[in-house]
């Protein structure tokens, strides 16, 4: 991987010890981690599906197609964002398959395992924003039954005594119909358009032009 000139060495020694990392015998490695970049935005998605090792990067196989359709209505495309928002999991393993199809869930210790390295990046960049994408991503940091209870605006919660706002938005699989049936498909909007006008993103496309 080819890191930015303006990575720290701090968030580079992170994710080599992170790449590491074996706490979890049911996950399949390889960990998948996003460029160590420095950002005011983080991005906070499930886990790596099974299509993500060949490419090694987060959201790199169909539903990231999704995602990044979306956050390109709104003045990034899949590589500007890349670049410039530093993209994080709740856990980087992919789970692995159910008996019955689909992805496992991951289980609450390997939640737990994983969240030092989140909780670790979240103290090393300070962010202003968490994009939460998917449920899994959601309930580590804010407590909803629906995403229809949380969907469509942003929340602000503390973080390590930081005020920090989350935009919670679902996950783009494509065997979702959430985002695609109403009143997820307003709600998604709505969400996009909170997104849009933060002022944490709104700093990310002033650099973007400046280039």
């Amino acid at each position: 991987m080819t890191l930015p000139a303006y990575a720290p060495v701090d968030l580079v020694q992170h994710q080599q010890a992170l790449r590491q990392c074996t706490l979890c015998p049911l996950m399949i490695r390889p960990v998948i981690t996003g460029e160590p970049v420095v950002s005011p935005v983080m991005s906070i998605g499930q886990a790596p599906g099974i299509h993500e090792a060949k490419v090694m990067r987060p959201f790199g196989w169909t539903a990231g197609k999704t995602l990044f359709k979306w956050f390109e209505g709104i003045g990034l495309d899949e590589t500007a964002f890349r670049q410039r928002v530093y993209m994080a999991a709740v856990c980087r393993c992919f789970p692995g398959k159910q008996a019955q199809g689909g992805d496992r869930v991951p289980s609450t210790e390997e939640v737990t395992n994983c969240s030092r390295w989140l909780n670790a990046e979240i103290r090393l960049l300070r962010p202003q924003l968490l994009i939460l994408i998917g449920k899994l991503a959601i309930s580590q940091f804010l407590s909803a039954k629906k995403l229809d209870e949380v969907v469509g605006k942003c929340h602000r919660t503390v973080i390590d005594g930081r005020e920090v706002d989350l935009l919670p938005l679902p996950h783009p699989s494509g065997l979702s119909t959430w985002f695609r049936t109403e009143p997820g498909k307003t709600l998604l909007q709505d969400a996009l358009q909170a997104l849009a006008a933060h002022p944490a993103w709104l700093g990310l496309l002033d650099a973007e032009s400046r280039e």
